[in-house]
């Protein structure tokens, strides 16, 4: 998860939903699917208390691992201030249970918790942890839990961890006997790991087991599983809240849960939802994410020889404006294909804002908009808040004048002829109130920085607002669909009555 970040906090926080049958038969626009039992429907409730801006110098490489430790203005924003966003996440992890919030993230695998109170240090965090308006989150006590235990030096979540190709080599570290290694018999723990984030994040713990509740909206539809793994963490530098990862590695979420080849499917509000307690956005996983959607458009996933527990897709072209006043640009090797060192392609990534493209592309799509644009340049707020390209768009008693107004479009050309027209909300957006007739809206794109190593860009969650994305991880492939997500919500009963 990249740490892009505000001055406040945005935050959306997933509520864990096992649906029965008989429930969803009521609330879904498909009560006939034979797939209802095989499946979770998860609600993303929306709160905001500012826009978002950016943080520079994002490295290329979204996620990595390192070796395992040894043992031992008019309108004026604000100056930027690093804190954090995304989509928070409840898990309820225990005996007696707790209930830790953590990020949802398909850019990384791993699922990790903080653990200890006041023995939890999160190092570089000080703009989060003074941010009032932020979520206070506890931290896991894995003292308090009857059923917590180590994760041993020989399992399989231990060596995906320490992404060892010799499956010695942990309990290695561990300090095991030759004769427990040959028999795979020995008790020890994993030994502590390191795992890293995109903008320099870390975070050092280790792999605990215990039980995770899922709760469903009746009695009998709710469940545990025992020996859920994931990171005991207690010490992070710029990572001050857990991480659920949804990558398609051993330690991610919808792996344990038994999903990692069905698929799932989000759909996030759009940012005029914020703060709005009655919707939430629809988060589905397993066959019914998957069903019934041959009507979508659909990519293929890419596949990374180093990087494989990622989800990429290759990038054609980009068009923008439509009707007679377009521009139609193609895009370099890298972003259609991953090399045989694993670079290139695009991530899709929820733990990443904003949308990255590489130069000379980012360029390319600046001074495109610059020629089809004749609105003022808001360079102030420019300055202010790091984007590149901001207007002062004409404004009048709470609507825009006409469509004449409009600021153009964007559509990015995936592999296989799939256009994805991005909606005008997730490509310019308001960045402050309306002042003297006019409104002040930026592009929320960034410049892919980097060597090159790892994905050559990145198709970020703001730019997925009101559309239908779905994992289908059977057939490998990624669909999208543009979508009103409040009536999704409202037909998938997201949607509380006031």
């Amino acid at each position: 998860m990249a740490s892009i970040v505000a001055k406040s906090f945005f935050v959306l926080v997933l509520v864990l939903v096992l649906v029965s049958g008989e429930a969803m038969g009521q609330t879904l626009a498909n009560p006939k699917t034979k797939f209802l039992k095989d499946s979770l429907v998860l609600g993303l409730v929306h709160s905001r208390t500012s826009l978002l801006t950016p943080k520079r110098g994002y490295n290329s490489l979204s996620r990595k691992r390192i070796k395992p430790m040894e043992m031992g203005n008019d309108d004026v924003i604000e100056p930027l201030r690093e804190i954090r966003d995304g989509y928070l996440m409840s898990l309820t992890l225990g005996t007696p249970p707790q209930v830790i919030q953590v990020y949802m993230d398909t850019g990384s695998d791993l699922t990790w918790v903080p653990c200890g109170n006041l023995s939890f240090d999160c190092q570089d965090c000080d703009e989060y942890q003074n941010n009032v308006l932020g979520p206070k989150l506890a931290a896991f006590l894995p003292t308090h839990s009857s059923t917590s235990i180590r994760d041993t030096c020989g399992s399989s979540f231990c060596i995906d961890i320490h992404s060892s190709d010799n499956p010695f080599d942990p309990c290695t570290i561990a300090g095991c006997s030759l004769a427990t290694l040959v028999k795979g018999t020995c008790p020890r723990p994993c030994p502590s790991f390191s795992y890293t984030y995109g903008a320099s994040g870390l975070v050092i713990g280790t792999l605990t087991k215990d039980v995770i509740f899922i709760h469903g909206n009746s009695p009998n539809s709710s469940r545990k599983i025992p020996k859920f793994c994931f990171g005991c963490v207690g010490a992070t530098y710029r990572e001050p809240i857990g991480i659920a990862g949804f990558g398609r590695g051993l330690l991610s979420l919808p792996y344990q849960l038994g999903f990692s080849h069905k698929g799932f499917s989000h759909c996030f509000l759009p940012f005029k939802f914020s703060n709005n307690p009655n919707f939430s956005s629809p988060l589905i996983l397993g066959n019914l994410a998957i069903s019934s959607k041959e009507h979508l458009k659909f990519t293929p996933l890419l596949k990374s020889p180093f990087y494989p527990n990622y989800y990429y897709i290759g990038l054609e072209s980009i068009t923008i404006g439509n009707g007679e006043n377009y521009s139609r640009f193609g895009v370099s090797l890298q972003l259609r294909e991953i090399d045989t060192k694993g670079n290139g392609g695009i991530l899709i990534d929820s733990g990443t804002t904003y949308t990255h493209l590489p130069e000379p592309l980012y360029s390319q799509l600046i001074s495109n908009l610059e020629s089809l644009i004749s609105y003022p340049r808001a360079k102030e707020h420019e300055l202010n808040t790091g984007f590149d390209l901001c207007y002062k768009v004409p404004y009048k008693n709470n609507t825009f004048f006409s469509d004449e107004f409009e600021l153009p479009s964007i559509t990015f050309h995936f592999l296989n002829n799939v256009s994805v027209v991005l909606p005008q909300g997730n490509s310019f957006y308001a960045m402050a109130a309306p002042s003297n007739s006019t409104v002040v809206k930026c592009l929320l794109f960034q410049s892919m920085d980097g060597d090159g190593d790892g994905p050559a860009g990145i198709f970020g969650s703001f730019q997925q607002q009101n559309l239908e994305v779905v994992y289908d991880l059977e057939k490998e492939r990624l669909g999208f669909e543009g979508m009103d997500c409040a009536s999704v919500a409202v037909s998938q009963g997201l949607h509380k009555k006031e």
